[in-house]
């Protein structure tokens, strides 16, 4: 009989455990469609408008050659088609990622003490302050810079050498503005990801200033691996990056300060 009233315990233990599961899943299926929606809803609108986006990404082309001699081609039928598709994809990313990041949170916030909830509202607003801060630095900085190295190769034809004149391709272009704003963006998020790595106690500033020297080391190897093959655009990735970590160290202590202070009020 006892045997019985375990096994019906059991099963009901199951049942309970199930209930939530199902509930959180049901909670993602429903994140998922909102975030899913945004991200077609802003599609729409950027390919009705991706010529027009596409003439934004090219201004640094088109700054430093001058709009008389700017110049971009195409190769087969379909290429600018595909090209305003992934213009599209692009800005759709962008635009959608507010509606994504409060998804996310609203996910995750039930789960979350009231302290923890506003511990995490302001990496909700740093994320896309950072990745806009790499963007703009690609898109002024970077690719002015990545344009005017490349126009230095162009030669002139005089009757014994050929002409020779940067024609860029519009998906080659695309593709590397594009790999520069993703890289710059991500490796923006170096605080970010740091900090939160000193909340949950896994790194404090002190490995951080020991291990300095080996942080800029991978931050320089990271940055060759995100930026196109050249040491201009290499550079301009790491050097604010390396100044980003140090940033970090001062954050990290900050979070260490909090910590030690919410603790000493605990006590007292």
């Amino acid at each position: 009989m006892a045997e019985t009233v375990d096994g019906a315990g059991r099963d009901n233990e199951i049942e309970a455990s199930k209930a939530p599961l199902l509930e959180h899943l049901i909670e993602l299926r429903q994140r998922l469609i909102y975030s899913a929606a945004a991200f077609f809803v802003m599609f729409i609108l950027c390919f009705s408008v991706s010529k027009h986006i596409y003439n934004i990404l090219l201004w640094p082309f088109v700054n430093v050659v001058g709009a008389a001699q700017a110049k971009t081609i195409y190769t087969h039928l379909l290429e600018k088609f595909f090209v305003d598709i992934k213009v599209a994809m692009f800005g759709a990313a962008f635009l959608a990622f507010p509606v994504v990041a409060i998804q996310i949170y609203k996910f995750v916030a039930p789960g979350l003490y009231k302290n923890e909830r506003a511990a995490f509202r302001p990496y909700l607003v740093a994320t896309p302050l950072l990745f806009v801060l790499g963007a703009a630095i690609v898109y002024f900085i970077a690719m002015p810079l990545l344009v005017r190295f490349s126009v230095g190769f162009e030669q002139v034809g005089d009757g014994t050498h050929a002409t020779i004149e940067l024609l860029p391709k519009v998906s080659e272009y695309l593709s590397l503005i594009m790999t520069l704003i993703m890289g710059f963006g991500i490796s923006f998020q170096l605080p970010v990801v740091l900090t939160l790595l000193a909340r949950a106690g896994l790194i404090d500033s002190t490995a951080l200033i020991t291990g300095r020297r080996y942080a800029f080391v991978g931050i320089f190897a990271v940055a060759a691996v995100l930026t196109p093959p050249d040491a201009i655009s290499m550079i301009i990735m790491a050097l604010p990056t390396c100044l980003l970590y140090e940033a970090s160290i001062w954050t990290v202590k900050w979070v260490e300060k909090k910590k030690a202070d919410t603790a000493a009020a605990g006590e007292s």
